[in-house]
């Protein structure tokens, strides 16, 4: 304690708000007090009850203090639970909810008061929490994840405002996402009983990460060739139903770094990751490889391969039976056991391939022009290949869909005839069937479209990139909810995807009228991709069909500073909906905002 009365100390903090307030309030003042008050009861209860201490409780704010994180945690649950309970004899338009977040941190603690970094975290992991939901910092989860039956998902590392260093944040996964339609936190056995994680593996099937193989070479140019070799054991494990594989940017987002196994397998939700190295002198490589349980720790296989530079595709295959192997995982018969076929058979293509990628799947008219370039250089290299026809497509569909050009129909001829030109070179091609169906989307034919996802889905079930397109693909086609759990499916196989993902999710949630959701995932999308346009229109949207008009248009504000010649009229060619109805529905509530016809 210093003299002037200041104690600091090791607290978990508890933050908490109602979601939608002013939108609440504007409405019916007297009903949305009486709801709160009735709730605030429901925290003081619960706080008291779990050894907490209330620190302030103005507005629709609370903030409190524990000793313990797991009564921090238990507590956040009972209160959704309860509060879950009471909304469900409420009209939908007046049902409150609160955003929780908890950390665990260094306070200062001053006249009854708290104060410090570890208040403004908790604070900041409020907001990151859905409605209804619950956020907390890595620091809560260490201590609850072996005490406590609940599921999290790991959101990765959150910049947060006005916190020098990013914060790794969890979330309890929601109803829809446990594939329940009980309360979010419906009651639990007692701690215990089996270890929680972050998106629990599955008992039914396998799941596995594979991490970037490290490049033991004296030379660092052959970094992108490990990777090339994960990379594509990554594509030729997904291609397996009976099999769950992590997608390429979330297990790569551990490279180069010191991490415990199974820590990795609780963020990841994975029983099992293959790690390796790759050493390659002259015309002469050797990779090892070696899978690892990660709940034990302990090796479930490992192999050693030396060979020449033109057996490298041959070690893929290997190395990728002998895992289905280990694991138990029913092979597929005929052509298709050897899964996914080597579209590109030199590593010169491989590599302009995979640049090509990075950049097209930004989505930035600039750097989509880069990368059709690089693709077309492919062409040139193996020309009897449909990789380099499918990644020239995508660029012109992209130009087509987001009409960055002067002549999209063009362009949109262009995606077909490359589409058409990777088919013909192979037609189980699982990317050229998904370009093929966004073409047919842009069309028109939505039926046509969602036959060739479906098909790709057949061929790929477990890749994450097919699954949200599939996701797109249901949305506009009139089913949200489906296109719902496709995406929600895809950000399970991909735990750190790119912001696209979240822009249509919230695009399907806004389709279901969960526009407090639909403003959530948005958001998740732009902490991404600040500068993504169609997430925040989507945000505007919500914040306008639930009567939160100020909110609207300040999000439409910033798009029009940045977009002085946006146009609704334009915006909508890019939402190519079968029903225009879905389309007025989206639109409406942007002219509302104030944006221009």
């Amino acid at each position: 304690m210093t003299s002037n009365g200041v104690t600091r100390k090791l607290t978990a903090i508890l933050s908490a708000d109602v979601a939608g307030y002013s939108r609440l309030m504007g409405e019916d003042e007297v009903a949305t007090v009486a709801t709160l008050g009735d709730y605030r009861g429901v925290f003081l209860e619960q706080i008291a009850s779990h050894h907490g201490t209330v620190v302030d409780a103005k507005g629709d704010a609370v903030l409190a203090e524990f000793p313990s994180v797991v009564d921090a945690v238990q507590c956040a649950v009972r209160i959704q639970r309860e509060i879950y309970e009471r909304n469900a004899q409420l009209p939908e338009q007046r049902r409150m909810q609160f955003r929780i977040g908890i950390n665990l941190g260094d306070v200062i603690v001053k006249d009854d008061a708290i104060y410090g970094d570890g208040v403004n975290i908790a604070a900041r992991l409020e907001t990151l929490a859905e409605p209804g939901g619950i956020c907390i910092a890595r620091s809560v989860f260490d201590q609850v994840k072996s005490k406590m039956p609940l599921e999290f998902e790991y959101l990765g590392e959150q910049s947060v405002k006005n916190i020098a260093e990013p914060v790794r944040a969890y979330r309890l996964l929601p109803p829809d996402l446990q594939e329940s339609q009980a309360s979010p936190y419906s009651a639990a056995p007692p701690a215990g009983g089996s270890e929680s994680s972050t998106r629990s593996p599955s008992t039914e099937i396998p799941s596995l990460a594979v991490l970037a193989f490290q490049n033991l070479s004296s030379d660092p140019e052959q970094e992108h060739f490990g990777d090339g070799i994960s990379e594509d054991i990554i594509t030729d494990l997904s291609k397996y139903p009976d099999m769950t594989v992590t997608a390429r940017n979330s297990s790569f987002a551990y490279k180069g770094r010191s991490v415990d196994v199974r820590q990795m397998g609780r963020e990841l939700g994975v029983r099992y990751l293959l790690e390796g190295s790759v050493r390659k002198s002259g015309n002469r490589v050797r990779i090892t490889a070696q899978l690892i349980e990660t709940e034990t720790g302990n090796h479930a296989w490992a192999s050693r391969y030396d060979r020449t530079l033109e057996d490298v595709f041959a070690i893929q295959d290997e190395i990728t039976e002998e895992i289905v192997t280990a694991l138990g995982v029913k092979l597929l018969e005929g052509d298709l056991q050897r899964v996914w076929r080597k579209y590109l058979k030199t590593p010169e293509a491989r590599e302009l391939y995979r640049e090509g990628s990075i950049f097209y799947t930004r989505l930035k008219w600039d750097e989509s022009l880069r990368a059709r370039e690089i693709f077309q250089q492919v062409i040139s290299l193996e020309p009897e290949s449909p990789s380099g026809y499918n990644g020239v497509g995508w660029t012109y569909c992209y130009e087509a869909w987001y009409r960055w050009g002067k002549d999209p129909e063009k362009a949109l001829r262009k995606a077909r005839e490359m589409a058409e030109e990777a088919l013909t070179r192979d037609d189980t091609y699982p990317a050229g069937l998904i370009l093929l169906g966004a073409v047919c989307l842009l069309e028109g034919d939505h039926d046509r479209a969602l036959a060739e996802a479906e098909q790709a889905e057949t061929l790929a079930p477990n890749h994450a990139h097919l699954n949200a397109n599939l996701g797109i693909f249901l949305t506009y086609a009139g089913n949200p909810e489906k296109g719902m759990a496709k995406l929600q499916r895809a950000i399970r196989l991909n735990p750190s995807p790119p912001p696209w993902y979240f822009g249509n999710l919230a695009l399907a949630y806004f389709g279901r009228g969960r526009f407090a959701e639909a403003i959530e995932a948005a958001e998740r999308g732009m902490q991404k991709d600040a500068e993504w346009a169609r997430a925040r229109l989507i945000k505007a949207a919500a914040h306008q069909a639930l009567g939160e008009s100020s909110q609207a248009e300040r999000e439409a504000n910033i798009v029009l500073a940045d977009q002085p010649e946006f146009s609704l009229t334009e915006f909508g060619k890019t939402h190519p909906f079968k029903d225009p109805t879905h389309l007025d529905a989206l639109l409406g509530p942007l002219r509302e905002a104030g944006l221009p016809e």
